[in-house]
């Protein structure tokens, strides 16, 4: 089922009037991507202990090893997301493994229509990363 979720997710990321969100750091490949948490079936969000709330968004961030194929790979992930009046939230990211599959998982509150701009910093393979990217979100 989860996997259900995450193929809906990666095929949002595919859409052509959407960019790719994903940065390349050396051999190791982030995906990422925040939408409202409302996106996932309710069951879903049960499941695997996510919030589930129209004020509610979700960041899932992926990375993976280009020199093993693509690999999956696990990473330390600490992060914030801060809006454009400088309110600061931490996001405290959730491994969900699954098969091969690892991603990370984290729950941000926000307003309608307000951009956050997210500020991660990934630890794998003994080197220190920094994703940083923006969102808009809306509610539904």
């Amino acid at each position: 089922m989860f996997k259900l979720l995450f193929v809906a997710l990666f095929t949002l990321i595919s859409l052509p009037t959407m960019a790719e969100q994903k940065q390349d750091f050396g051999n190791l490949e982030v995906h990422y991507i925040a939408l409202p948490s409302t996106f996932i079936e309710p069951y879903i969000a049960s499941q695997y202990n996510l919030k589930r709330s129209k004020y509610t968004g979700l960041v899932n961030i992926s990375v993976l090893d280009k020199n093993q194929q693509s690999m999956p790979i696990e990473a330390d992930l600490v992060g914030s997301g801060r809006n454009l009046i400088g309110q600061t939230e931490q996001l405290q990211f959730k491994k969900i493994k699954e098969g091969k599959s690892i991603y990370y998982i984290a729950t941000y509150p926000f307003t309608n229509e307000e951009i956050v701009k997210f500020d991660v910093q990934i630890k794998a393979q003994d080197k220190t990363h920094r994703l940083k990217f923006q969102h808009k979100f809306y509610v539904e």
